[in-house]
């Protein structure tokens, strides 16, 4: 029956879909539920589906007992079908006997004419194995005949213009127009070549390719230095053109390299000049600066890399400026002036590094645009001046020259600060000096920020040991200093009081600051807990009986913490920073103790274990209700479902993520008193627990 002469039973108004969508011919389910999603729940959906399903049913028996004599019927008109049936067994023999043989017939003309289509296709491909070959060799005779008339035409020149030494001829010099033919035929020979490897015939003409190629190459690169030493553009366009057209840019942008940029490269990079000079290597990266607009204007304007003055169009595909200029400079740089790289000066080496630097930003400016800055930094000989520069050992350097004199200065103990310093100890003075050191002009270079960075930590660190060391020491030689007639201990105890008010001033915000990443750090895996009634809602999984994966994640960072740096921190300072670190992951709302906090009202771990007990017990009414509407409309009452259900799974599950929690509190010397919120949490999650036990049936 089509969909059309169908009718559904009119449902409650309550519904939340419409029922003549299903009557659609373009019903789609996944549309269905989507469209349901937006105004309702989806248990809401699933209730109101189960309900219109008891009234289809209901229909359809309605509609049986409606039509029940024609189902009667139905079984007393098919008294005497085998009969028939049996009757029709052997024409259909017959005709299954005809079929057989025609297919047969039908497969053996099809079989005959793959084999002539293959035939045929075997053929096709041959002729076009002899086309290629054809086209290879008109190809080359095309391009012997302009090679031979062009060299007839030269050398009738030659023989006209000749006086009384006798001249030979040279390898014909071809024009840019030529050379353009040559090329455009070269690169069709060169494509029907490849086609055809391997054929025999084809070996036999590789010589004569191997020569056209040969001439063709020699006359590009005296046509190139020609157009270069003549500053005719039109030449050196017709040239590069052509390169571009056989696919031999980069053999191009290599002969520019030898030819015009390394003569220059080579005058201008003297490491005698360089040594011999105040100010030689400024002035040496300002000459080879100034090639690329003396030298290179020409290409550039062709290749499109400058404003030309022309309208013509650019030939793509060329980049001299990062493939044929720098390669040049960088290995100049390398191998004729390997002092440059040489870290045993440090205040050299720092100069050096800075004036090269400059140099190569420089550079960069003078690329035609973004697209060739980045393919200059992709270069290997970029990355291979960079690695030149030996930063690690200059870094070591520097830091025995700063660490050194600090060191020493602390281990000269209460010595008074030269005059004019802001400090009244050497040992202030010296740090601050360090700390200042670090980050000066003449020693600072970017690509050691980091190290710097922890160099100041490092000074900082030694300079807090000697100052808690202090006043040890003052009570050891204060007698040795009464001695001698010493009695000014006042300005001493007051200076060393300056200075650790000063560290001790830092504590707190550097406390609050571990405290909010130990935290943050947490939390983030607490949060875990809002993905266990995934793990257990219809998935039929066991009961739980050890604490989730997500809790031990959660707890790595208080356990690297109290282990890896119990020798550097106080045991009562970590203890602190993990009880505080603690109660923010597991209150209800994180306090506000300093710029770093979160704002008020920022729910962790307790208030994410308590909406989900909400969710869950919402959930598990929402199927009270459902499985109390199915006993209803049931005819014999369902007994009771035995084992755990999802919804008890889910509490005892957080019940033993609570309790591993309390337990590797302990474990790291803790009180759980002492976590805010933490007792609160135990008994919520034991309250569900035991709620849940007490419904079981």
């Amino acid at each position: 029956m089509e969909r059309r002469g169908m009718s559904l039973p009119t449902g409650p108004d309550a519904l939340c879909f419409d029922k003549d969508e299903f009557m659609k011919e373009d019903f789609d389910v996944d549309h269905f539920v989507s469209d349901c999603r937006k105004r309702v729940q989806l248990e809401e959906l699933r209730d109101d589906l189960e309900l219109y399903y008891r009234l289809l049913k209901t229909a359809m028996v309605e509609l049986i007992n409606k039509d029940y004599a024609d189902f009667v019927n139905l079984s007393t008109n098919l008294v005497g079908m085998d009969k028939a049936l049996n009757q029709l067994s052997v024409p259909l023999g017959q005709l299954r006997e005809e079929v057989l043989s025609l297919r047969s017939s039908v497969s053996e003309g099809i079989r005959a004419v793959d084999e002539r289509m293959s035939k045929q296709e075997d053929i096709r491909n041959k002729k076009m194995c002899v086309l290629r070959l054809m086209q290879v060799i008109r190809s080359v005779e095309k391009i012997e005949k302009i090679l031979n008339s062009q060299s007839s035409k030269e050398t009738s020149e030659l023989e006209a213009s000749r006086h009384q030494a006798l001249l030979i001829v040279p390898s014909p010099l071809l024009t840019g127009q030529t050379l353009e033919r040559i090329a455009t035929e070269f690169n069709q020979l060169q494509f029907h070549a490849v086609q055809s490897k391997g054929m025999p015939l084809l070996d036999m003409v590789r010589p004569r390719i191997a020569g056209i190629t040969a001439v063709l190459q020699q006359s590009l690169e005296g046509l190139l230095l020609e157009g270069l030493q003549s500053c005719d553009v039109d030449v050196i366009r017709h040239c590069l053109r052509t390169y571009a057209t056989i696919d031999k840019t980069r053999d191009a942008e290599a002969l520019v390299g030898q030819v015009l940029v390394k003569p220059y490269v080579d005058e201008v990079i003297v490491e005698h000049f360089v040594e011999s000079h105040p100010n030689g290597l400024q002035v040496m990266y300002d000459k080879l600066l100034e090639f690329v607009p003396h030298h290179c204007r020409l290409l550039r304007e062709v290749t499109g890399g400058a404003v030309s003055s022309e309208r013509a169009t650019p030939v793509p595909g060329y980049d001299f400026l990062v493939n044929s200029v720098w390669p040049e400079i960088a290995q100049g740089l390398e191998e004729k002036l390997p002092s440059l790289f040489n870290p045993g000066n440090p205040d050299a080496f720092h100069q050096k590094y800075t004036i090269s630097m400059d140099f190569l930003r420089r550079f960069e400016r003078q690329c035609g645009s973004q697209a060739s800055v980045k393919r200059l930094r992709a270069h290997p000989a970029y990355h291979s001046f960079n690695s030149k520069w030996n930063l690690p050992v200059y870094f070591q350097i520097r830091f025995r020259e700063v660490a050194g004199s600090l060191e020493a200065a602390l281990i000269r103990g209460l010595e008074e600060a030269p005059a004019g310093s802001p400090f009244c100890l050497l040992a202030s003075h010296k740090t601050w000096s360090s700390l200042s050191r670090c980050w000066s002009d003449e020693l600072f270079l970017p690509l050691l920020a980091h190290r710097l960075w922890r160099l100041t930590l490092q000074i900082l660190a030694r300079f807090s040991v000697f100052a808690s060391e202090l006043p040890e020491l003052l009570e050891t030689i204060k007698p040795k200093l009464e001695m001698i007639g010493f009695e000014n201990f006042s300005s001493i105890s007051a200076a060393l009081e300056d200075s650790r008010s000063s560290l001790s001033a830092c504590v707190p915000a550097l406390s609050s600051r571990v405290i909010q990443d130990l935290s943050e750090s947490c939390f983030s895996y607490l949060k875990g807990a809002l993905e266990v009634p995934r793990l257990y809602r219809r998935t039929n999984k066991e009961v739980p009986t050890t604490a989730s994966a997500y809790m031990e994640s959660a707890l790595k960072p208080f356990h690297q913490l109290q282990s890896g740096h119990k020798d550097k921190l106080r045991p009562s300072l970590v203890q602190q920073w993990l009880e505080e670190a603690l109660s923010e992951s597991t209150h209800r709302c994180a306090l506000l103790r300093s710029p770093w906090k979160r704002p008020l009202g920022i729910p962790r771990y307790c208030e994410t274990v308590s909406d989900v007990l909400s969710s869950v017990k919402k959930m598990e009414a929402s199927l009270k209700r459902l499985k109390q509407a199915r006993k209803t409309a049931a005819a014999s009452p369902v007994g009771p479902s035995s084992g755990m259900s999802d919804d008890d799974k889910i509490r005892l599950q957080l019940a033993l993520d609570v309790a591993y929690l309390g337990e590797q509190i302990q474990k790291m010397g803790l009180q759980t008193s002492n976590i805010k919120s933490f007792t609160a949490l135990a008994e919520l999650v034991a309250a569900a627990k035991d709620q849940a036990a007490t419904e079981q049936p």
